[in-house]
């Protein structure tokens, strides 16, 4: 190693350009019961960000904020063999509707805590105290995961370009939740 190189430990994480970009087939679900494909904003962006970020749209549907709407459709995709990550939006506030936590929870295999965490803490920079009313949520579901956050276009805006980017970046080191997908382990550390 030379002195220009830093020692492993004091290296900044970050995307890793040098590495192969291995992209993830991702849907998009829109929980909202006034939304359609033409005025689904936020199922839009996210829709959008991912494939220029050069993973493939897997699939996108809206359904209705009821607990079994929401888990007819997620319970589909993660019986699907295509997909791997399911972004989810809507139903995430404290409205007498909002039930997509309680729709998703019981399904989860592992719930990931961390990611509600950082996303708070990259939505408290855009929105302040008032990401105290998401109840954003991840985790597993057999073997896809899954990420809801909430329905505004701007907290999707956040949730894609503060924290989901990088998390589904293969390249992201010291690592990125990629190598936990079934079809890229061992191949993404």
């Amino acid at each position: 190693m030379d002195a220009a190189t830093p020692p492993k430990a004091a290296r900044r994480p970050g995307v890793d350009a040098t590495l192969p970009f291995y992209p993830l087939n991702i849907a998009v679900l829109t929980v909202s019961d006034t939304r359609t494909f033409e005025t689904d904003t936020s199922g839009g962006l996210l829709a959008d960000r991912l494939v220029a970020a050069g993973h493939r749209l897997a699939q996108r549907a809206i359904v209705p904020d009821e607990v079994d709407a929401i888990r007819l459709q997620v319970r589909a995709w993660t019986e699907a063999q295509d997909i791997d990550v399911i972004l989810a939006t809507g139903g995430t506030g404290f409205a007498p509707r909002d039930v997509t936590p309680e729709a998703v929870r019981p399904l989860l295999r592992r719930e990931m805590d961390g990611f509600a965490a950082v996303f708070h803490r990259a939505s408290y920079g855009t929105v302040g105290v008032s990401t105290l009313q998401s109840r954003a949520i991840a985790g597993q579901i057999d073997e896809t995961f899954i990420f809801c956050v909430p329905g505004s276009t701007g907290a999707c805006r956040d949730a894609w370009d503060l924290v989901l980017a990088e998390e589904l970046d293969s390249r992201f080191r010291p690592c990125s939740l990629v190598g936990q997908v079934p079809r890229y382990r061992g191949i993404c550390p």
